[in-house]
């Protein structure tokens, strides 16, 4: 593993690579977050799709950062894990350069 973080921060060296990177930073937590979250509560894709009415390839669409969700769609999840939808605007980190 400390292979490739030697080789992303390699890459994050380019302002144009990493703006992009830092552009996705959001969709990745929201996936980190939705297969935590599922793990967490004990559920495979299958279970949680029979929970949801939300079919299991468009949960691992979701999981695999194929697919871009809405809120009502996250709200669904968040029902069927037994949760509850937070969604936080935090200031921008302006040291973290």
């Amino acid at each position: 593993m400390t292979k490739f973080k030697d080789y992303l921060a390699e890459q994050l060296k380019d302002p144009e690579l990493k703006a992009e990177y830092d552009n996705l930073d959001a969709e990745f937590t929201i996936v980190q977050a939705l297969i935590d979250a599922r793990k967490t509560s004990g559920f495979t894709q299958k279970e949680l799709a029979e929970r949801t009415g939300i079919a299991q390839a468009d949960i691992s669409k979701l999981e695999n950062g194929n697919a871009n969700p809405s809120i009502k769609t996250l709200q669904r999840l968040a029902k069927g894990l037994g949760m509850r939808l937070k969604i936080e605007f935090l200031p921008i980190d302006k040291t973290a350069a």
